[in-house]
């Protein structure tokens, strides 16, 4: 067939522009790791050609004999706009390309790829089979000049008949993949659209009497404690399990005591399957999934999905993941509390279900299907509507299904994503339900829940959800329609938008899952920043998005919104997320005054005791640990609450800071595994809690001393170690240490979700400020004036264009070594945004590049995000402090900050106490540098280290694709005091 496309006027259109899922491949089957058959891998260095349009191909290179010597090499799997042919692009929902389905553009970058293979001398011959894991978009292949068929359907195998091509000794495949198909209608899934042959490549023996199918049921009836275990193959054999004593045919049952599998517990049980042609080692874990009084359980439980969604993706490989890379992922995800994944949006390699299965896992798989990019066109010629899409639609569900039908960790089928409505996935449904009964199926895109077994939403805010949990939501308009999508479960299939500084507001998510049992958690939005590495012409690194390759057509860093940034190390979100889900809650118990005696411990898991944990506690004075032991625990149930006590009373150091503020003391409570687990060691950190604890002492201290009185010397102000401006009343050195500042501060870099904007009568809080001038302060000194007990500083901040101000006091008073300064704002005029700060903003010596604090830590938080803020003393350079999110913006602050101490490496330096507790930032280039940077290589440090000292800061929310900031944690403009207290550190 000609890969010319056609003449206007003509009927026909080529088979990359047919609405076929292709021709020529085997009925799909279940994938497994290996069996006694043989396997021939072909991945590595092929011969590759790049032509810019498919009208500038041939098929003389299909041709054995064909001379490739001039062409490149390419590593397979791999994306070849990864390896220096053409370049990606992305979008998040736009076609690339114009929207003329099922037609693609004359300007197709098609890649022509050819391999030399010898066969080892030991292959056995006969029946064979050409395995591919998954192509981008579409792929015709010929082996040794015979054309074997094409393919549509990216990340889905394919495979083709082979045996009798075979020779011994220089066999010949051609593979020519065609970038734009349509299929690519079908895979409009918010990521990088990368071409190429991105998974293996494989040549599989299938003897005669191998197995052509197999579906493993093993189901778990929760009130007697059995397993029943039934495997369905073609053609028939046997099943043992040893362990159970099981020796079986194919399609007889038995039922047996066994330990169930769930993601708390990942129980499988080794066996095998045995046909006349091959030999397959099984992985059975025994459970059971139903939706039953409007809810989802397995064995017989309620679960809570603490979940994120995951697209597989390297910042060098894109979706070429090797199983090392998957693994790490996964043991990173248990560590951090997290139990479940939706494969968004997309059947994932299957080694990565496979790691699912071993370490315990909910999986949501979702078949390769998405369409987004027709809701701005109103969603006129939707292929989900339109019976001849149906047969494409149908061999993408079946290949999701048949492929990884035999894992237990997968629970649920998920049609699509974001598809609108239409009789193609109603076709999905009803042929997903005859094929596999045992599994609920998902789709978020219909609220008719038509064709769902759960009810699922993406980015509804909390009152929504509130209202959803009370089952008091708006239903919709068929009464029918309503009565059964209020008896079904409720999941968050899409929340938190980890793009930036953020999420915010997880906290009150998390609540709501665990106060309605209707709704049953969910999965963040989404597990990696999508940040390809690129390395600048000084050999500076950092990570692109969308528009860093020329491309017409995308959407910036949307690509950025994980919880993980490219390179894997844990974003703050992540962090944050650890906290808010963990599986066991440490709060304080008792009643009535003074500090709680008791600790009451949750145990919030679904299945889980308490007997794998080991729970400690710590008394500390001002961070500082003065006792430590071990707290017995009840095995408390999977649901249940145990109240412990706390150890009596503790002695420890009284006296005062060095401001005259007392000390504080807290139990911080641990709960850690016991012992070893795979995917983590004994001692890991699943959760903690902290109490405040009795007083330590005497509390009386020593006073600080007699007032210093301000006197003018020379050109300069003195007040105690402060010396000022006489004419601003700017403080310019302290203790020693030259500063500017402080001055009032309300601008920030804007975050991600404060630059998102939800249509043209709301652009977001970002735009919001900038219309407000936020950015633009002007600070006039009204007055300066001296007393006996103090020097005050009267000060308006306010933008060019409005009346709209803040009026500023600024009372510096000093005792002994020490400098205080109150702070008073009062606004003045009409105020329509919140602010996005407020505080000091000053600069010290550069020099000063260690900070000591004892406050929260040890990462960054924010109003909405600092659940993970544990009190305590942390020590981190300055140049460790920041955050480097892909797009630079706010982000760094330490919350809940008493003092503060920045030093030398010798240990001098300049301490800082505030109160009440202050959001710390220090950082080596300014507000409005960090603002203008659009990669981490646009930041230079300068010769000063930049603090900001902040009495509040506007919260985070998620906007950029979800709720803004709740209410609670916005920053409205106000009254408001605060004081900070400085000196030297010797």
């Amino acid at each position: 067939m000609s890969g010319t496309p056609p003449a206007p006027g003509r009927t026909t259109v080529p088979y990359h522009e047919d609405r076929s899922p292709g021709s020529g491949a085997l009925p799909p089957r279940p994938w497994y790791a290996g069996s006694d058959a043989a396997r021939l891998s072909l991945n590595g260095r092929w011969r590759f050609r790049l032509s810019p349009t498919v009208a500038d191909t041939d098929t003389a290179f299909t041709a054995p004999e064909f001379d490739d010597a001039g062409w490149s090499e390419l590593e397979v799997p791999g994306h070849w706009v990864l390896q220096g042919h053409g370049a990606p692009a992305y979008t998040n929902t736009a076609y690339p390309f114009p929207v003329d389905p099922p037609r693609v553009p004359d300007e197709n970058p098609t890649g022509d790829h050819r391999h030399r293979f010898d066969l080892p001398p030991n292959w056995p011959g006969g029946p064979a089979v050409l395995h591919f894991g998954g192509v981008e978009s579409c792929a015709r292949v010929w082996l040794n000049g015979t054309e074997l068929g094409h393919f549509k359907g990216s990340r889905s195998a394919h495979e083709f008949a082979v045996g009798p091509l075979l020779r011994p000794r220089g066999n010949v495949l051609a593979v020519r993949v065609h970038q734009w198909s349509s299929g690519s209608y079908l895979e409009d899934q918010d990521q990088w659209w990368l071409p190429g042959i991105f998974r293996e490549v494989e040549l599989h023996s299938r003897p005669e009497g191998a197995v052509a199918d197999h579906f493993v049921h093993a189901g778990y009836d929760h009130t007697t404690g059995l397993g029943t275990l039934r495997v369905s193959c073609d053609p028939p054999g046997r099943v043992t399990v040893p362990s159970l004593g099981l020796d079986l045919a194919t399609d007889e049952s038995a039922t047996v005591a066994v330990r169930p599998w769930t993601a708390e517990d990942p129980v499988l049980y080794d066996g095998e399957l045995v046909t006349p042609g091959e030999r397959i080692p099984l992985r059975i874990g025994f459970r059971t999934v139903r939706v039953a009084d409007g809810l989802l359980q397995v064995n017989g439980r309620r679960i809570l999905l603490r979940g994120v969604n995951r697209h597989e993706f390297d910042p060098h490989r894109g979706r070429a993941l090797d199983r090392g890379t998957m693994r790490r992922d996964l043991l990173m995800m248990k560590r951090h509390n997290l139990n479940a994944v939706r494969t968004s949006h997309y059947p994932p390699h299957p080694a990565f279900l496979d790691l699912c299965d071993e370490l315990g896992m909910w999986v949501v798989e979702e078949c390769d299907l998405e369409t987004h990019g027709f809701r701005a066109l109103g969603w006129r010629n939707n292929p989900v509507d339109d019976p001849r899409w149906e047969p494409a639609l149908l061999d993408r569900a079946r290949r999701t299904v048949e492929r990884d039908k035999n894992h237990p960790s997968v629970i649920m089928w998920s049609l699509g994503n974001e598809c609108g409505t239409g009789q193609g996935l109603s076709a999905m449904a009803a042929w997903m339900r005859r094929r596999d009964p045992s599994r609920p199926l998902h789709y978020e895109g219909d609220p008719s829940c038509a064709d769902t077994d759960v009810y699922s939403l993406m980015y509804a805010d909390h009152a929504e959800v509130e209202r959803i949990g009370r089952r008091t939501e708006e239903p919709p308009d068929d009464a029918e329609l309503a009565a059964r999508r209020r008896d079904l479960p409720f999941v968050l299939c899409e929340y938190g938008h980890a793009m930036g500084n953020g999420p915010g507001g997880l906290s009150e998510y998390q609540r709501l899952f665990e106060t309605y049992p209707r709704c049953q958690g969910g999965f963040v939005w989404e597990w990696l920043d999508h940040g390809l590495h690129r390395t600048t012409p000084q050999g500076a690194e950092f990570h692109a998005y969308g528009g860093d390759f020329g491309e017409e057509l995308h959407d910036a860093n949307f690509v950025c919104d994980g919880l993980v940034f490219p390179d894997r190390t844990p974003s703050p979100g992540l962090t944050e997320l650890k906290k808010v889900v963990e599986p066991v809650r440490i709060t304080e118990g008792g009643s009535g005054d003074g500090p709680p005696r008791t600790v009451v411990i949750r145990n919030l898991h679904d299945f889980a005791d308490l007997s794998g944990l080991a729970f400690s506690w710590a008394y500390e004075v001002d961070g500082v640990a003065h006792a430590s032991g071990t707290l017995t625990v009840p095995d408390t149930a999977a649901g249940a609450t145990a109240e412990v006590e706390l150890p009596p009373v503790l002695s420890a150091p009284g006296g005062t800071r060095a401001d005259g503020s007392y000390p504080e003391a807290w139990w911080t409570v641990r709960a850690v595994l016991a012992e070893g687990t795979a995917w983590a060691a004994a001692g890991h950190e699943v959760a903690w809690g902290q109490l405040p604890a009795p007083a330590p002492g005497d509390r009386t201290g020593p006073p600080v001393g007699p007032p210093v009185a301000p006197r003018r010397s020379g050109a300069d102000l003195t007040l105690g170690p402060g010396v000022f401006d006489p004419a601003t009343g700017l403080l310019t050195a302290v203790a020693g240490e030259a500063v500017h500042g402080p001055r009032l501060e309300v601008w920030r870099a804007p975050t991600d979700n404060d630059e998102a904007a939800s249509g043209p009568s709301d652009p977001g809080p970002a735009a919001a400020w900038r219309r407000a001038g936020l950015h633009r302060m002007r600070h006039r000194t009204d007055d300066v004036a001296l007393s006996p007990e103090a020097l005050t500083v009267r000060t308006r901040v306010a933008a060019a264009g409005t009346d709209a101000a803040l009026r500023v006091v600024h009372r510096w008073t000093a005792a002994a070594e020490l400098l205080r300064l109150e702070v008073t704002v009062e606004p003045e005029g009409e105020w329509h945004v919140p602010l996005p700060r407020l505080g000091l903003r000053m600069a010290v010596a550069g020099s000063l590049g260690r900070v000591r604090w004892y406050g929260g830590g040890p990462g960054e938080g924010y109003p909405d995000s600092r659940a993970a803020a544990r009190l305590g003393r942390w020590e981190s350079s300055v140049d460790a402090l920041q955050t480097p999110y892909v797009r630079p913006q706010e982000n760094g602050a330490r919350p809940g900050v008493r003092w503060a101490e920045l030093t030398r490496a010798d240990g001098t330096g300049l301490r800082i106490d505030g109160v009440p507790e202050f959001f710390l930032t220090a950082r080596r280039w300014t507000t409005e540098e960090l603002d203008a940077a659009r990669h981490t290589t646009d930041l230079t440090p300068g010769e000063r280290v930049r603090l900001h000292l902040d009495h509040a800061q506007h919260g985070l929310g998620s906007r950029s694709c979800g709720p803004g900031v709740l209410p609670r944690y916005r920053l409205t403009a106000g009254p408001a005091r605060f004081a900070f207290t400085f000196s030297a550190v010797r």
